[in-house]
């Protein structure tokens, strides 16, 4: 049985768990801002009631993306630390292959298309068939509610329901779900067995939307066409 250590700050919600063979530790909290001064004593203390050390761990699994923002830098910047000091290899896991996780594990759902709110009127999803392959899923994309796909049979899992699901396909199921660190420790096995894990040097969170806001420059650049634009 492995010894690792995984945790989620990708959403409102902050997920860490550690795990030691047969024995499990998890802890969840607010997440948002919150996250970058409670991970780290969370950690330090599920480690403690673990009885383990960060040396002894065999990978850190962490949620590298999509999701907010500073929530995936955070994750991506303690996992790096956490690992370069300690000599342990990194496992970024996909937040979407955690939501679909958390689906099958709570309501069954072998065939989910995973959704998370990604603000500005949009959605991030990806599809994971747990009967085809546990460990692999779609790319990650960000779309409009309106062009999720969900084949004849398949499953919703996410946070998105509230915001937009009147927008979103009718499906098998609607599954309210978040990623969460013991989702994290679920898939990371059939991972490191893959040889799916990094050097600290080489974890990278997953953005998707690398685009956010406009900069100066192009706002001046949009007023000033629009100020330049003749009237109609």
């Amino acid at each position: 049985m492995h010894k690792l250590l995984a945790f989620d700050t990708s959403t409102e919600l902050l997920s860490v768990a550690v795990q030691n063979g047969d024995l499990l530790q998890a802890h969840t909290a607010a997440g948002g801002a919150q996250s970058s001064t409670t991970l780290i004593p969370l950690i330090l203390q599920l480690l403690a009631e673990a009885r383990l050390t960060l040396q002894e761990l065999d990978a850190i699994a962490f949620g590298r993306g999509p999701g907010s923002f500073t929530g995936l830098r955070t994750a991506c910047s303690v996992a790096q630390g956490l690992g370069f000091g300690a000599g342990v290899r990194l496992l970024p896991i996909d937040t979407l292959h955690a939501v679909a996780e958390e689906a099958r594990e709570r309501f069954g759902a072998r065939r989910v298309v995973a959704l998370l709110d990604a603000r500005m009127d949009q959605v991030y999803a990806a599809e994971y068939d747990f009967d085809a392959n546990a460990s692999a899923g779609s790319e990650a994309r960000v779309l409009a509610p309106e062009d999720v796909r969900v084949p004849e049979g398949w499953a919703l899992a996410g946070n998105a329901f509230q915001a937009y699901g009147g927008r979103l396909p009718g499906a098998a199921g609607r599954h309210e779900v978040l990623p969460t660190a013991p989702a994290l420790l679920r898939l990371a096995p059939a991972m490191i067995a893959a040889g799916r894990t990094v050097s600290p040097a080489d974890a990278w969170p997953l953005y998707v939307r690398d685009k956010v806001a406009q900069t100066t420059e192009e706002r001046m650049r949009i007023r000033s066409e629009a100020f330049a634009a003749p009237n109609t």
